[in-house]
C-alpha cells in the first residue's frame, strides 16, 4: 500500500499555508480535495488580512509580496447604517488600516500557485487509525494509502474531526442570503453608491445586510435574518426573494434594492459554528486546523486569518522537530486552543452586538471605543 508521511486533507488557505511552508523547508505533503477543480465552485467573497495572523501566515509562507499586489485599493472603507439608511460611520479607506482586504477566490490563487500539486476529486470516505499513529486515508476512487501524519483542513463539516473530537457545528440561529450585484456603478448605481468602496454593515433588531464592493466592480451582498433552523434547507427558490424580503418591510427602499435587484439566485445559507473552547485530548498522529478546529460565525472577521495561522504555526512546529511528530502536534496545539477559543468567543459576542434590539447602536459605539467613526 503506497505510504504518504503527511497528509492534509482540503486545499483551503489553512491547509495551503501548512502545505506552502512545509514545501519551502523540504517538507513535502499530500494535499488531498474534494472538489473537482479550483474553479469547482464559488470562494465567497473579500477577505480582510490581519497583520498578526493571516498576513504572518503569508510572510512565513513568502508570499507576502504576491498579496500585496492582490489588495482591493480602497477596500478597506466602511459605512454603518440603520434601517432608515441614516449613517452612523462614514469611514473612508486612508491606507492605515492595516488589514488589506482581497477576494478570496484571489488568494486562494495565491497559495495554489506556490505548492507542488493538490490531488483534486479526491473524496476522502475514511480515516482509519493504524498503529503507532500511523492512518489508512481511504478514497470514494477505491484507492487508499497509509499516512504518518493527517491534517484535518477540510472545514465546517470535517471528515477528519471526528478522529479527536464529538463535537458537530451548531446553528447560531442566523442565516444569510447570499446575492450579487454585477457592475454596480453603471447597472446598480444606487447600491453602489449606499454601500460605498469598502466594507458596509446595515442593521436593525434581529436582522440586516452586510456587503462588500469587489475589486471587480461588483457588490457582494448577505442579508441576514434570525430563522428556524432548517430556513435555508427548506427555503423555496421560486418565492426566496419575496420571502426575505418579508422580513425588510419596514426598511429603507435602497436597502431592499440590495436583494430585490440580484443579478444571480439568491443562495440561503445558515451560520454554524462549533463549541466555544472546543479542544480535544492528544490524538496520536492526528490534527485539525482552520473551521475543522473552531469553526465560528463570521462577526469577528476571524476565520480565514485564524486558519492561515494555524497552518503556519503547524508547519513552524513540524519544522522545528523533525521525527517527532507527536513533540510538534502538542506544541501546535497549546497554542491553537487558546487561540481559537478567544476568537469564537470574540464572534460570538459580536453577533449578538450587530443584532440586538436598538442596532446598529452597540456596533456604532464598540468602533468609536477603537477610535473608528
Amino acid at each position: 500500500m503506497p505510504h504518504h508521511p503527511i497528509t492534509i486533507v482540503g486545499a483551503g488557505l489553512g491547509g495551503l499555508v501548512l502545505a506552502r511552508i512545509l514545501h519551502l523547508n523540504g517538507v513535502e505533503a499530500t494535499v488531498l480535495e474534494l472538489e473537482a477543480s479550483p474553479t469547482a465552485r464559488s470562494q465567497g467573497g473579500m477577505l480582510d488580512m490581519h497583520e498578526d495572523s493571516g498576513q504572518a501566515a503569508l510572510r512565513a509562507a513568502g508570499l507576502h509580496e504576491e498579496f500585496l499586489a492582490a489588495v482591493h485599493q480602497g477596500g478597506e472603507a466602511m459605512r454603518v447604517l440603520d434601517r432608515h439608511a441614516v449613517v452612523h460611520i462614514d469611514k473612508p479607506d486612508d491606507g492605515d488600516g492595516g488589514r488589506p482586504e482581497i477576494n478570496r477566490r484571489a488568494l486562494r490563487d495565491i497559495l495554489l500557485a506556490s505548492v507542488p500539486a493538490v490531488r483534486w476529486g479526491s473524496k476522502v470516505t475514511a480515516v482509519v487509525p493504524l498503529t503507532d499513529g500511523r492512518h489508512e486515508v481511504v478514497l470514494a476512487d477505491g484507492g487508499s494509502f497509509t499516512t504518518d501524519l493527517v491534517v484535518g483542513a477540510d472545514g465546517a463539516w470535517s471528515k477528519v474531526r471526528p478522529l479527536v473530537s464529538a463535537a458537530v457545528p451548531a446553528y447560531t440561529g442566523l442565516s444569510f442570503v447570499e446575492a450579487h450585484l454585477r457592475d454596480a456603478d453603471v447597472r446598480h448605481p444606487a447600491s453602489a453608491a449606499v454601500i460605498g468602496s469598502g466594507f458596509f454593515f446595515a442593521l436593525g433588531e434581529d436582522k440586516g445586510f452586510l456587503a462588500h464592493r469587489e475589486p471587480e466592480g461588483g457588490l457582494h451582498v448577505y442579508g441576514a435574518l434570525r430563522a428556524p433552523a432548517d430556513w435555508a434547507a427548506t427555503a423555496d427558490p421560486a418565492t426566496l426573494t419575496a420571502d426575505v424580503l418579508a422580513h425588510f418591510t419596514d426598511w429603507d427602499d435602497s436597502l431592499r434594492a440590495l436583494i430585490a435587484d440580484t443579478d444571480t439566485p439568491l443562495v440561503p445559507r445558515a451560520v454554524h459554528a462549533l463549541p466555544i473552547g472546543h479542544r480535544w485530548d492528544r490524538v496520536p498522529g492526528v490534527t485539525l486546523v482552520g473551521d475543522a478546529a473552531h469553526l465560528m460565525s463570521p462577526f469577528a472577521g476571524e476565520g480565514a486569518n485564524l486558519a492561515m495561522q494555524d497552518g503556519a504555526e503547524l508547519a513552524a512546529a513540524l519544522i522545528a522537530h523533525p521525527g517527532d511528530v507527536e513533540k510538534a502536534l502538542r506544541v501546535y496545539e497549546e497554542a491553537l486552543f487558546p487561540r481559537g477559543e478567544a476568537s469564537a468567543a470574540m464572534s460570538a459576542e459580536s453577533l449578538v452586538l450587530c443584532f440586538r434590539s436598538d442596532a446598529p447602536r452597540g456596533l456604532v459605539e464598540q468602533f468609536a471605543a477603537f477610535g473608528v467613526a
